[in-house]
């Protein structure tokens, strides 16, 4: 959840743009000797985004530009705008979609992933794998 407050650096009043915080979020617990790996995506207008995966890890992300619509195990879909913080704990969680829902713009965001050293960041989940979690699915009609 992005909580865009503004803070002040220091207390000190003449610094009250250097600092504003865009998500705070208690991901799993994060063992020791991983890595952190950020990296930029970019989606051309109407793209549907990777199939069905999931992360080793918590995952952690800031839209830019565009908007796409999210899907993760046990939370209804919803849309991503620019300037929208968004999260995910990874591990067993299943990530459905992030698709660019506009036909004549791209998407570009910023995650931010933790992981063990070495590991894939995304791992895709087969179909039967799909059929045996479909009941954790949340339906949902995002507004787009």
């Amino acid at each position: 959840m992005a909580t865009n407050e503004q803070t002040t650096a220091g207390n000190d009043p003449a610094h009250t743009d250097e600092l504003t915080v865009l998500q705070t979020a208690t991901p799993p617990d994060i063992p020791d000797g991983v890595d952190v790996t950020t990296v930029l995506l970019q989606f051309p207008p109407g793209h549907p985004g990777n199939p069905p995966h999931r992360h080793p890890g918590p995952v952690f992300g800031y839209m830019l530009e565009g908007e796409m619509l999210f899907e993760v195990e046990g939370q209804a879909p919803y849309v991503v705008r620019a300037g929208d913080a968004f999260w995910e704990p990874g591990r067993d969680v299943i990530h459905y979609q992030a698709l660019n829902v506009s036909p004549d713009s791209w998407c570009r965001f910023v995650v931010t992933m933790v992981c063990p050293p070495g590991a894939p960041l995304l791992t895709p989940v087969d179909d039967d794998e799909l059929a045996r979690r479909r009941h954790l699915r949340v339906p949902g009609d995002a507004s787009i």
